[in-house]
């Protein structure tokens, strides 16, 4: 009779092999696990270990495409912050809109609705900021919503130069109307169906024929 096998002597279970892909397309992987983990467990949770876990694959697999964490959450930055701002500046209609301010507001309405529930990720990961996020990502995301307020500012100081009524100081507006655009955004995220998207756009529409008839 054969001795019994001790819990040394029998063979360790191993990670599955992780199969052999493109290195941008793994690094894409392993930036969309830091994601993942970042919007569910928080900053403070994030290493290379989660990240590994997260992608089912060894943590060699995570040093042969990042040199580093540190290394890795710079790219994960840099490229939500290129996808974000891309997208917030998509959400702007034409400076041809503004010949109607009720329809050109709807329309931005329109397109970040759309753009919440496309990459929802990101834009907690920015509008619901952790208390331990880091700073240089909280000045980052500072940075990206001054150079979206200028570009708005822009915009309403062609819009408001042709109204008329009492002057209305844009830089003023655009503070406000970003504001109430982020806290819009944050209800989205985190309660999405207390607003229904074609009735807030239909609210902004009513809003602002009311106090700002479009121009002939």
């Amino acid at each position: 009779m054969s001795a019994p096998t001790s819990s040394e002597d029998r063979p360790r279970k191993r990670r599955p092999y992780a199969p052999r892909v493109p290195i941008a397309e793994r690094r894409e992987q392993l930036l969309d696990a830091a994601l993942a983990v970042i919007v569910s467990d928080g900053y403070d949770r994030v290493s290379i270990d989660a990240i590994a876990k997260r992608t089912d694959v060894a943590r060699s697999v995570v040093y042969g495409a990042f040199e580093n964490l540190d290394a890795l959450l710079t790219a994960l930055l840099d490229r939500q912050q290129a996808r974000a701002f891309g997208r917030l500046l998509g959400t702007i209609p034409g400076a041809e809109d503004l010949r109607d301010p009720a329809a050109f507001a709807s329309e931005a309405v329109r397109r970040m609705s759309a753009m919440l529930r496309e990459d929802p990720d990101t834009w907690r990961l920015i509008l619901l900021t952790p208390g331990n996020m880091p700073t240089v990502v909280r000045d980052r995301v500072e940075a990206d919503r001054e150079r979206f307020r200028r570009r708005v500012e822009q915009w309403l100081s062609v819009a408001l130069a042709s109204r008329s009524g009492p002057p209305l100081d844009p830089e003023v507006l655009t503070h406000a109307l970003v504001a109430c655009a982020e806290h819009f955004g944050r209800v989205a995220l985190t309660d999405p169906g207390r607003f229904d998207p074609a009735h807030l756009i239909g609210q902004v529409q009513a809003i602002l024929s009311a106090i700002w008839p479009p121009t002939r």
